[in-house]
């Protein structure tokens, strides 16, 4: 064996080695983890490991006891496994103060709303129980519903725009039905008083409803579309899959799935970074829109005549370093920081887009090579169109957004990769690159 050979070997193996413990870590304290999925403007995570407020980025792994927090230009989307979404509005603050299993795979969630709007998209399945207590009231959770929750020092205000709600509090309980909101008045220190709450036949309108919104429809048209026939467990990730690329059979390599935008020069593990979290260790973060799902199960194959695919694969480990199997020879594969607890960018670095207000752009350059970064989920009609051109052509294109839309995102890396406008060989469909690939090794 050469020596090449055996360091890519050795290197290969520690990664699997870092894996099983971040596996076997979530397995045996029934941890579970979700995904930071939207990040616009100023928002901050407490990844719960003694060092307080960082900023945050999009698929940054949120964990029981970590906490996010939004600044005045500040969004956030939180997705669950089930593709249920939690959201902040600007200046809004959240607790994940139990994220685990039960004995019988159900999923028990518990949010605290400390400051400001939240909205919550559920989509709970039986025996899963999630929980949002602010101040000191409690609202279950047990069937689907769409609400928000804006909390202000002395009262908060239930709106519920689908489904229903049961809420428990000091003063009784009472439900919230579709497209009715309660008001509830804070007895606050007072020891002769309880909180008091109102019913209403409708609820005001908020300036985030419509940011909500629009992040609903674009979960609702993409979550299911695709044409994929995997059958996954999971929801968390799906929509962004379905928008940035698309599921296509490979022989020898089976169904699997390519993000568009991409060239024979392109890795998928060229722009990201190393997060850290107590009882965890170092877990990969990717830079891209879509890069959740494809670096938390299953594993990437370099295809000849195709490039690198996610295979989807088995459902059941969450693996916090990305798997690869058959890399190029020259691929750098993904090696967790030895040492040290700070987070470390590859490349580009990780992402967030402009905050709430930023004017956008009516139009966006997407480069060859980019795999989408920097093209706001939903931001693009047709972006399945837009990559045949780019695959035909190999060069640039310049796209209209459609309103209302966001500006590229931000790469926040230490070094730059190599500039996408000189790149080559687009592969958008199931056709193979016109540049040769990598070697493969012998």
């Amino acid at each position: 064996m050469s020596i090449a050979k055996l360091g890519k070997t050795l290197a290969v193996l520690a990664v699997l080695a870092t894996a099983f413990l971040v596996v076997s870590a979530s397995a045996e304290s029934k941890a579970r983890i979700v995904r930071l999925s939207e990040v616009q403007g100023t928002v901050q995570l407490d990844r719960a490991a003694g060092d307080g407020f960082d900023k945050a980025f999009i698929n940054l792994p949120v964990i029981e006891g970590s906490k996010l927090k939004t600044g005045k230009d500040g969004r956030a989307e939180v997705e669950f496994e089930d593709g249920s979404a939690l959201r902040l509005a600007p200046e809004s603050e959240v607790d994940f103060t139990r994220l685990a299993l039960g004995d019988d795979g159900q999923k028990l969630s518990t949010v605290q709303l400390v400051s400001g709007t939240l909205y919550a998209n559920l989509h709970s399945k039986k025996g899963d129980e999630f929980q949002l207590d602010f101040a000191s009231e409690s609202v279950a959770v047990f069937e689907a519903a769409h609400f928000r929750v804006d909390l202000d020092p002395d009262a908060a205000t239930i709106a519920v725009f689908k489904g229903k709600l049961s809420a428990t509090s000091p003063s009784g309980q009472f439900e919230v039905a579709e497209k009715r909101s309660a008001t509830i008045d804070f007895a606050k220190d007072d020891p002769a008083r309880k909180d008091t709450f109102v019913i209403a036949k409708n609820h005001e309108e908020e300036p985030s409803d419509a940011w909500d919104r629009q992040q609903t429809d674009y979960h609702d048209r993409y979550a299911s579309a695709g044409g994929s026939s995997i059958n996954s467990p999971y929801g968390y990730g799906m929509s962004d899959l379905n928008y940035y690329g698309n599921f296509m059979t490979v022989p020898g390599y089976g169904n699997v799935w390519q993000p568009y935008f991409i060239n024979a020069g392109w890795s998928p593990f060229q722009d990201g970074g190393w997060a850290n979290y107590p009882g965890f260790g170092y877990m990969w973060v990717s830079g891209y829109p879509w890069g959740w799902m494809p670096y938390s199960y299953g594993n990437w194959a370099f295809a000849p005549g195709f490039g690198w695919v996610w295979q989807p694969g088995s459902w059941n480990p969450w693996y916090g370093v990305p798997q690869v199997v058959n890399p190029p020879v020259r691929t750098k594969v993904p090696t967790p920081p030895a040492s040290g607890h700070q987070t470390v960018m590859v490349g580009l670095g990780l992402a967030a887009n402009p905050g709430a207000g930023v004017g956008a752009p009516h139009h966006l350059t997407i480069n060859p090579g980019s795999a989408g970064f920097g093209v706001p989920r939903g931001s693009v009609r047709n972006l399945d169109r837009v990559a045949k051109t780019m695959a035909q052509t190999s060069l640039p294109v310049v796209v209209a957004t459609a309103p209302p839309a966001s500006t590229p995102a931000t790469g926040f890396g230490t070094s730059p990769s190599p500039s996408p406008t000189t790149s080559t060989g687009i592969t958008a469909s199931p056709r193979r690159s016109p540049a040769p690939p990598p070697p493969r090794p012998h």
